[in-house]
């Protein structure tokens, strides 16, 4: 059999006609897909991005009381965030505001010192800072003051105000025992003294405890806990409860220390002796030496006087004169005796 008749019965064969009408099928369809996803591809239209959109200042302005009570009961807390912001901000921006909020933590009533510390908190902790859609709790222990809100806080009003609140706390509630060395008592204490305790030691630790003492802080709160009834049993404790304990109570003592007045203040009230304040001033070189007003005072009006009477206006001239002088340097060559050219200090 030769090979044309051999090649005719191999083309006969039902298996070989299966077999290609399958490849040409596979093929057609083949084709057929990338033809499509080409032709898909080439007329498909990208979405186009969202645009982010910001609100202005205008827009905040712009929204009412009643449009922002709407947002604050929006389901969305990205929203709701947004809207308590705006309010502090506006609520921080207002006098009207901040000394509705200092006479509300100074009144007798319970509710309404605790209503105002809380509005307090929420002003400071939103005011200056960015959304991070994190929920803020209102607690003595967890909320962050951004440096805008201290600074709002930092005048003589606040610090007086503040310590009156504590004052009131004091007073509403029994004192804490404070001579136990073998647990603190500070997660004890009355709520609004742990606000407002919270408040004066984020203000110090930027702005220093000079304000704190000029209010008076240990005179009203500090010294009328109970450390004894001696005046050596209240100094063994104070110092026991200043060296045992880690809170933010002694953390203000800490930082009263380092100021004179602070100091003063203390010894004053009988919590430390005066060898131990004056060696404590000994120690520490870089004592905050804050110049006391009626002590400046009376030393300015002393050196004054003796200015006047023993320089007359003739020798004040000529002491003025000799501190006259001129320097002719262009830089280029380091400074010399003969670049500074003094007035004549002979009498005109």
């Amino acid at each position: 059999m030769s090979w044309t008749s051999r090649l005719l019965s191999f083309s006969r064969d039902e298996r070989v006609i299966l077999v290609t009408i399958g490849l040409a099928t596979f093929g057609l369809v083949s084709s057929m897909i990338t033809a499509l996803t080409l032709i898909r591809d080439d007329n498909e239209i990208p979405p186009s991005e969202p645009k982010t959109q910001y609100i202005t200042q205008d827009t905040e302005d712009s929204l009412q009381l009643d449009t922002l009570e709407k947002l604050l009961d929006h389901p969305n807390f990205s929203i709701k965030e947004i809207a308590i912001k705006i309010l502090c901000d506006r609520a921080a921006n207002d006098p009207e505001v901040i000394k509705y909020i200092w006479f509300g933590i100074t009144r007798p009533e319970y509710e309404e010192r605790m209503n105002s510390l809380r509005t307090l908190a929420v002003l400071t902790s939103q005011t200056g800072k960015k959304i991070k859609g994190r929920h803020i709790e209102l607690r003595a222990h967890s909320i962050v003051i951004g440096n805008e809100g201290l600074a709002r806080l930092h005048d003589e009003r606040a610090y007086s105000a503040l310590v009156r609140c504590m004052e009131l706390c004091m007073e509403s509630t029994d004192l804490p025992t404070v001579t136990d060395i073998h647990w603190d008592e500070y997660y004890l204490r009355d709520m609004g003294e742990r606000f407002c305790l919270m408040f004066l030691t984020e203000l110090i630790n930027k702005y220093g405890a000079t304000m704190l003492v000029k209010a008076k802080f240990v005179e009203k709160w500090l010294s009328k806990q109970d450390w004894g009834s001696t005046g050596e049993e209240r100094r063994r404790n104070f110092k026991d409860y200043t060296d045992l304990r880690n809170n933010r109570i002694t953390d203000i003592i800490n930082r009263i220390k380092h100021s004179r007045r602070g100091l003063r203040a203390l010894e004053k009230a009988g919590l430390i002796d005066k060898e131990s304040s004056r060696r404590r001033m000994r120690e520490l070189p870089d004592l905050l030496m804050e110049v006391e007003e009626e002590i400046v005072g009376e030393q300015a009006g002393e050196q004054q006087s003796r200015r006047t009477r023993e320089h007359s206006a003739e020798e004040q001239r000529l002491r003025r004169q000799h501190r006259e002088a001129m320097v002719l340097n262009d830089g280029t060559r380091p400074l010399g005796r003969e670049d500074i050219i003094e007035r004549d200090a002979s009498p005109s």
